[in-house]
């Protein structure tokens, strides 16, 4: 039996996220798989990836909120605005912990971000990061801003002088380095982000990561299948719709991608639909009636 499911990857600094996916794609011995969520190839932390027809749900966990430890360092700024760009700003400062602590606050909530340009973004078609190479964007575009939304931003500890550890918890698409930034300027200050670690992804956390040397020693044991969440478990924040008591014909339909008259949940809401305690995939109900939209229930009965 093919592999499916999602593993939670520890990516370690220096790797890209479709490194990862290349390392997962190799070991699994599988085709198709996707991640969830870019990590810069300085950060670390959690990746979670998608593996066999786990992949039909990125869409439903690319979106979940990330959490991140990041150190903000203030009096350097540089053109990535982490610790591996070309410094553009110096500024004499001493920000001590009350100051930093009092504008935290104000970074909560929705905003408007303006990326930074050693970004994966497109800008009339190219990426941002190869117009910032080759000399073509040198600033912040303010045309590519976007909505994020930052549902937590705590200090927890000073490291040294000008320097701060802090936790994030933000939606998909935020750039932490560009957080700090933008702190550094509410500050007057020059700031830059040195280090960076995603904790979460939705419900993958560091606890149930593995790093890709784990991973190859657990397929030379043969043991992978220990370390794959199952499909619905990884969509397990969709709420479950179970049905025990449809007619065969309604079942054949279902399975068969035809809707079926059925009042049992909301419309337009997604769920995870059970037959009989079966995990079928994702269904809605729409004034069609309901049907399967992603089916990744037993291949076996949708070919009956």
């Amino acid at each position: 039996m093919p592999f499916e499911g999602v593993v939670c990857v520890l990516k370690p600094p220096g790797l890209t996220s479709s490194d990862v996916v290349v390392d997962v794609r190799r070991i699994f011995h599988e085709k198709r798989v996707g991640h969830t969520g870019t990590l810069d190839p300085a950060a670390a932390g959690v990746l979670p990836v998608c593996i066999g027809r786990a992949t039909r749900l990125f869409d439903y966990l690319v979106d979940k909120k990330k959490r991140y430890l990041a150190e903000i360092r203030f009096g350097l700024a540089t053109d990535t605005e982490d610790a591996y760009g070309a410094v553009t700003e110096r500024t004499e400062c001493d920000i001590s912990q009350e100051r930093l602590e009092a504008v935290l606050p104000s970074f909560i909530g929705e905003q408007l971000q303006v990326p930074p340009i050693y970004s994966s973004l497109n800008v009339n078609g190219v990426k941002m990061y190869k117009l910032a190479r080759r000399g073509e964007v040198t600033s912040p575009v303010e045309e590519r801003k976007r909505l994020i939304t930052v549902s937590r931003m705590e200090l927890v500890e000073k490291l040294e002088k000008n320097s701060f550890l802090i936790d994030i918890e933000c939606s998909k698409g935020t750039y932490v380095r560009t957080l700090c930034r933008d702190i550094g300027k509410r500050l007057g200050a020059a700031a830059y982000m040195p280090f960076l670690l995603r904790t979460a992804s939705g419900s993958f956390t560091l606890d149930s990561a593995h790093t890709i040397a784990e991973l190859k020693a657990l397929g030379e044991q043969g043991v992978l299948e220990s370390v794959l969440v199952p499909m619905d478990e990884a969509a397990a924040h969709i709420p479950a719709l179970r049905l025990n008591a449809l007619s065969a014909k309604q079942k054949r339909l279902l399975v068969n991608g035809a809707s079926i008259p059925l009042d049992a949940c909301p419309l337009g809401e997604i769920h995870r639909l059970y037959l009989d305690d079966v995990f079928m995939g994702l269904c809605v109900r729409d004034g069609g009636g309901l049907h399967i939209t992603v089916w990744l229930g037993p291949e076996e009965m949708q070919a009956k």
